[in-house]
């Protein structure tokens, strides 16, 4: 399982208000969440995201509140995963659980530029930016995490056949 797009970079300790902010959590509408998504830091964020980019962080990523909202407002936002130094761990169980890759890789949030192609390979944990030429190795996924995200998440993975 691959992914590949164009890289929107953003800091450290982006919390789920930021990604996705209270005023719109009425709604656990996919494209309605995905429409206000990261608009408080980025207000041109959902006109130039396109299906497959990526999304990179410093430190800290979907710190705050537990809501699954923010990684559904980012998975339907297009992006096709996160690469950050580290994540809030209530983030990343939520990611997983509604079929959101993440990958945890400092060098490579460093490293890595807005704009900048990237590709992840998950079976690998290889990330390599084709922009600069780079290679970086993040956490490969274990096998039953990669049925999860390729199941579009936890609940679907549970209902399959596995």
């Amino acid at each position: 399982m691959k992914a590949r797009g164009n890289v929107f970079k953003y800091g450290d300790n982006v919390d789920t208000d930021v990604i996705i902010p209270a005023r719109y959590l009425n709604s656990s509408d996919p494209k309605e969440l995905a429409s206000h998504c990261m608009e408080d830091i980025d207000i041109d964020f959902v006109k130039k995201v396109k299906a497959g980019d990526i999304m990179v962080a410093d430190k800290n990523f979907g710190c705050g509140s537990s809501r699954e909202h923010a990684p559904l407002a980012i998975k339907a936002s297009g992006i096709s995963c996160v690469i950050a130094e580290t994540f809030a761990r209530i983030f990343y169980r939520n990611a997983i659980n509604i079929g959101l890759p993440i990958v945890e890789c400092k060098e490579a949030s460093k490293a890595i530029k807005s704009g900048d192609d990237v590709e992840i390979d998950f079976d690998s944990g290889v990330i390599t930016d084709h922009t600069t030429g780079e290679t970086f190795k993040g956490q490969p996924f274990p096998e039953f995490m990669q049925k999860i995200i390729s199941s579009e998440g936890l609940i679907n993975y549970i209902n399959s056949d596995n």
